[in-house]
């Protein structure tokens, strides 16, 4: 079984640029996307409804920010619309897909680099995030958690890391709860795999970056450590063009 995961940067673009015919090609099992920037009233029949997949999406208050959708070729046994917190979930940035064996988590985490206030949320976010994994955990439930993580943890994971210290996305409180993330447990697949690998998963749009490899790692497969054995393989295709990241994919 292969999962993947995709900021996607508005679902109606990546549309515009093949999206279909590339699901078609590559049939992912199951895949998440976020940032996919649409309304329930704007989804097209083509969206909703791609042959072989049960779809679910998850929709932001404010209109053309967010979102979060799963397509699934086998059928869950539940889908949960975020964690009940509302200042969270009104941005519609979670989606919690169980299946028999495990809970798949699909989380577009916010971005920080608007301001100090913007910083605070994020920072929140994780740590809501962690305590509803540990929970689920405690339960004796296996998690995956993907999505955008907004954050790239160590210096391997972007091109420029002196240079971006002091940016959102690589700060050293960011860096330090995907620290924390892993003391409780959870594992970064890719990482896992291919400790000393540098691949990026995202590119700015401006002076020519993903042409240049000059790139981040921030869209990311954990997994609770009691899943870690049924997890066969990690890849990140960086070939696939149509958003300013790539889907990232692991195999059970």
């Amino acid at each position: 079984m292969r999962i993947y995961s995709w900021n996607v940067n508005g679902i109606r673009a990546v549309h515009r640029n093949g999206f279909l015919d590339w699901i078609s090609k590559e049939q992912p099992d199951i895949l998440c996307l976020q940032e996919t920037k649409i309304q329930q009233d704007q989804l097209t029949e083509e969206l909703k409804n791609i042959e072989g997949y049960d779809a679910y999406f998850s929709f932001a208050s404010r209109k053309g920010y967010s979102g979060v959708a799963v397509y699934t070729k086998e059928k869950p046994l539940s889908v949960k619309h975020g964690i009940g917190i509302d200042r969270f979930d009104c941005e519609g940035r979670i989606l919690i897909v169980e299946y028999q064996g495990y809970i798949l988590l699909n989380i577009y985490f916010p971005n920080g680099q608007k301001d100090d206030e913007r910083l605070q949320y994020k920072m929140e976010f994780y740590d809501v995030i962690l305590e509803y994994c540990d929970a689920l955990v405690a339960e004796g439930k296996k998690l995956i958690i993907c999505g955008d993580y907004n954050t790239a943890h160590r210096e391997i994971d972007l091109k420029n890391p002196k240079s971006n210290e002091k940016r959102s996305g690589f700060l050293p409180i960011e860096r330090a709860w995907i620290d924390k993330f892993i003391a409780h447990g959870y594992v970064d697949v890719f990482r896992w795999f291919y400790p000393d690998t540098v691949k990026y998963s995202w590119w700015s749009y401006r002076f020519n970056a993903r042409a240049k490899g000059v790139g981040w790692r921030i869209d990311y497969h954990f997994v609770s450590a009691n899943l870690l054995d049924k997890v066969k393989g990690a890849e990140i295709l960086d070939e696939v063009t149509g958003s300013d990241h790539c889907p990232v994919v692991i195999e059970l």
